[in-house]
């Protein structure tokens, strides 16, 4: 018969109101758990480790994690802890519509829920695919438990008859190719048959492979394991040793919020500057400050990441792509090489601080991670935050990813109000646009579209690609996917649907663009702009059933991460009450 043993820490372990209980509860506790073939020895009072797996077949990108899972198993069990792996809510970018990020919410509510409501002393959180690691994240935040974060890893690279192509960037130029003629309907079925040769993330630096290294930057993943493939037997290795280090940091007490601080965030920041690191990011950092009760703002991720050189040369805004970022040392060697701006002191799952876990690493000097001194780009590249009469709470360029010509920019804008009518318009040979013209999609933010979708980058109209034109100014209060490129000005604040000025835009009206001064400003005096508010009144319940109605009257604006209003803060970890 088992014993009843206290943890090895001073006080219990919270899972001990579950198995050490001696009365009705604790006896349906442990019976229930005897089904899966669980000996005496596991309920004598050793941690808990919940793993939260997002695999999924509908998610093509995470469904290495149901194996990977087994890995983490072994360390959990290895180090003295008892795993049980659940399942969570899966995002995956290629399948779901309208937008996964209309449900990134809705998943960080299912893991800040099951993890409240059962006998868990830490959890490892399996993500990879965009929102998913943002998800785990924010629910994780609000529970604050001992929390480690295992990435996916991105997926194999790939070529097309000789070139290295990367995920989602050259989807757009290839796409381009073809609508203009340049490139045949089997020439492109080829392009798709080669590119996504194995499970993983897009392997270029994608909101996938960025969320990974915030993860890694913010000190909630192991050092190097951002970068390693999902195929790289490397990445189970990391999963082991994230089994048994998340025992310790259950031993130790070591909470989330003791790791994620003020601190860890600006590291996450100046890191995001240094890797190129997308634009959705500063959505998702937002979001998970609001869960952990830090204070972060867009002005705060405008300066933190102002004074950082581009530092990986990888697509989109590089050549290279995951596999040479890992072979490079990881996020590891950048960490190292711009830690004299980073914060050192902060403390990481390690147990140990961001200056000891980059102490001793070497840089191989491979090409895909520059120095401070020759980097891809100088500083002043990064995620800027832009602000004016057309986006007074803020909005967001990858100046990475722009053209530089483009940076400073004024020209008469033309308007449209959904996807759907920018592409016909995009396809008519005879649309009256020039390349000076600034492009403006609205009615497509959070609460507008709803979900924020990732359309921002919108298709050079057909007229312009066929005269050489690669590259135009346009505005939107959408999102852009991490892998796409181009001078787009991004989560425009507040939106078009709450009557964000965006509404107001007309076609001809000048739009200035000014990066270097955060400037984003329409040339129409304020008297105007009232006139045109009292003339266009904007609704603002959602009157639809379920998640989406939910969704739609409690959502944040992008300048406070787009999550739900009442999500903020979180509730901690206390047990809840036994039911009899």
């Amino acid at each position: 018969m088992f014993q009843r043993k206290q943890s090895p820490s001073s006080e219990p372990f919270r899972s001990a109101a579950w198995l050490q209980d001696q009365g009705k509860a604790g006896f349906i506790a442990r019976s229930h758990l005897r089904a899966l073939g669980l000996p005496d020895e596991v309920f004598d009072g050793r941690p808990v480790v919940g793993i939260a797996n997002s695999f999924s077949e509908l998610n093509p990108c995470n469904s290495q994690l149901r194996t990977l899972a087994e890995h983490v198993k072994r360390g959990v069990i290895a180090a003295g802890g008892l795993p049980l792996e659940f399942p969570t809510i899966s995002l995956g970018e290629p399948l779901m519509r309208p937008t996964t990020m209309l449900f990134r919410n809705l998943m960080a509510m299912d893991v800040e829920e099951t993890l409240r409501a059962n006998p868990v002393d830490a959890v490892v959180l399996l993500g990879g695919c965009d929102k998913t690691i943002p998800a785990q994240l924010m629910g994780a935040a609000s529970v604050d438990l001992p929390t480690l974060v295992v990435p996916a890893g991105p997926m194999m690279s790939s070529s097309y008859r000789g070139e290295p192509i990367g995920s989602g960037t050259d989807i757009w130029r290839f796409t381009e190719e073809f609508r203009v003629g340049r490139m045949t309907g089997g020439q492109l079925a080829e392009v798709e048959g080669c590119m996504s040769r194995s499970a993983g993330t897009c392997m270029t630096m994608g909101t996938a492979s960025t969320m990974a290294c915030a993860a890694e930057a913010l000190g909630l993943a192991l050092p190097g394991t951002a970068a390693i493939g999902a195929m790289d037997a490397r990445r189970q290795v990391a999963a082991e040793r994230s089994g048994r280090r998340v025992v310790e940091l259950a031993r130790e007490g070591l909470t989330m919020s003791r790791i994620v601080t003020r601190d860890s965030f600006e590291n996450a920041v100046r890191v995001n500057a240094a890797i190129g690191g997308s634009t959705n990011f500063v959505l998702h950092l937002l979001a998970i400050a609001g869960r952990s009760g830090v204070e972060l703002s867009l002005d705060d991720i405008d300066a933190w990441g102002s004074d950082v050189p581009l530092l990986v040369d990888l697509k989109p805004s590089g050549r290279f792509l995951m596999d040479d970022f890992a072979a490079a040392g990881g996020l590891p060697v950048v960490m190292r090489e711009i830690l004299p701006v980073l914060r050192a002191d902060a403390l990481t799952v390690t147990g140990h601080t961001v200056a000891e876990n980059v102490a001793a690493v070497e840089s191989f000097g491979h090409p895909a991670v520059r120095t401070i001194d020759d980097p891809v780009q100088a500083a002043g590249n990064a995620t800027a935050v832009l602000r004016g009469n057309l986006a007074p709470d803020g909005a967001v360029i990858k100046v990475s990813a722009a053209t530089p010509a483009l940076l400073r920019h004024r020209g008469p804008a033309l308007v449209f109000d959904s996807l759907e009518q920018y592409h016909v318009a995009a396809a008519d040979p005879e649309l009256e646009v020039g390349a000076d013209t600034v492009l403006i999609l609205r009615q497509a933010g959070p609460r507008g579209y709803p979900g924020m979708p990732e359309v921002g980058n919108l298709p050079i109209p057909v007229r312009l690609l066929e005269q050489g034109v690669t590259d135009m100014v346009r505005i939107t209060d959408a999102r852009m996917s991490g892998t796409a490129y181009g001078t787009i000005v991004l989560h425009v604040a507040p939106e078009s649907a709450v009557g964000g000025p965006l509404a107001f835009v007309r076609d001809g009206d000048l739009v200035e663009l000014d990066v270097v001064n955060r400037k984003l400003h329409l040339v129409v005096d304020d008297a105007e702009f009232d006139r045109r508010r009292q003339e266009q009144p904007v609704p603002r319940t959602a009157t639809e059933r379920g998640w989406v109605g939910l969704y739609r009257n409690h959502v944040l604006q992008a300048d406070e991460g787009v999550d739900l209003d009442f999500l903020r803060g979180g509730s901690g970890h206390a047990v809840p009450a036994v039911p009899f």
